[in-house]
């Protein structure tokens, strides 16, 4: 009887060993000191906090025509970095009109008095709690970026963000903040047949369906919402000069580069901050500039 229990006991502790052996383990602390800014990789099941090697350089200066989302998402993040109260914040609106430019910047702004970022792609956002608690007693600030951020039905990120943001018992700790940035508000696809949810009082009142209301809820959950908007052609113009003087281009020279900067957006059918950094890198680099 013994030696069958002892075999038991064998094939259990194998069993053991090899579910241990696919089970996610929790991220291992990296060396703090090798970057401001990570991204959180999965490596073979495990998590991975990896240093980002080469920061992008954007300053809070360079981002033109956003002034009054800029003074916004600067003022919450120093909020944060000098540990008073502060919100999470998600970024929405058109492509291309600096969302995620402003993050990086304002990680660039706040760096050298402790902020530090974490990228994790939506994915990933599973392992929220344990990227949480390996941070929780950091002296470090930390601001949990997701890029372009939404999510189909089902997705399992969904509910640990959700729950991160509002109504978890674990909570995000004082010294970690989300931003995201999506182009959409409603970070779930929306379908005709849910309207057919909403419901109306006598009085004309709307109220949202239950499908409506889950689809909406996340959104509502950031503390801070930043809105961006499609560029003018005169705010359009001013982001196209102000990245060729960057690029070290005589101010004649930026001139006569306007109506070319016109037809690259037409071509582009876009008049966004990237076409117009996109347009400035090729218009500096010709022979002729």
């Amino acid at each position: 009887m013994s030696t069958d229990l002892e075999r038991l006991m064998q094939r259990a502790d194998a069993l053991l060993a090899r579910l241990e052996a696919v089970l996610p383990l929790p991220p291992a602390t990296p060396d703090w000191s090798a970057a401001v800014a990570w991204r959180y990789r999965k490596r073979r099941g495990a998590g991975v906090l990896e240093p980002v090697r080469h920061v992008s350089t954007i300053r809070l200066s360079d981002l033109q025509e956003i002034d009054g989302q800029k003074e916004r998402l600067v003022r919450n993040t120093r909020q944060f970095v000098e540990g008073r109260a502060a919100n999470n914040v998600l970024l929405t609106g058109a492509r291309g009109t600096g969302k995620s430019s402003l993050v990086k910047a304002c990680l660039n702004e706040f760096s050298g008095r402790g902020l530090r970022l974490i990228e994790v792609d939506k994915a990933d956002m599973v392992d929220l709690p344990d990227l949480v608690d390996l941070v929780g007693d950091r002296p470090e600030r930390f601001i949990v970026f997701c890029d372009d951020l939404s999510f189909d039905e089902g997705e399992p990120g969904y509910k640990a963000l959700k729950s991160m943001l509002d109504g978890s018992v674990a909570q995000a700790s004082d010294n970690v903040l989300i931003y995201a940035t999506s182009n959409r508000r409603h970070l779930l696809p929306e379908y005709m047949k849910e309207n057919l949810s909403y419901t109306h009082t006598e009085d004309g009142e709307v109220h949202p369906g239950e499908v409506v209301e889950e689809k909406i809820s996340l959104s509502e959950r950031f503390g801070l919402w930043v809105s961006f908007y499609p560029f003018s052609q005169a705010e359009y113009l001013a982001i196209v000069g102000q990245w060729l003087q960057h690029f070290g281009i005589a101010p004649e020279r930026i001139e006569a580069a306007r109506p070319q900067a016109l037809v690259w957006a037409l071509e582009r059918g876009s008049r966004s901050g990237r076409v117009a950094y996109q347009f400035a890198r090729d218009f500096s680099g010709r022979d002729d500039a």
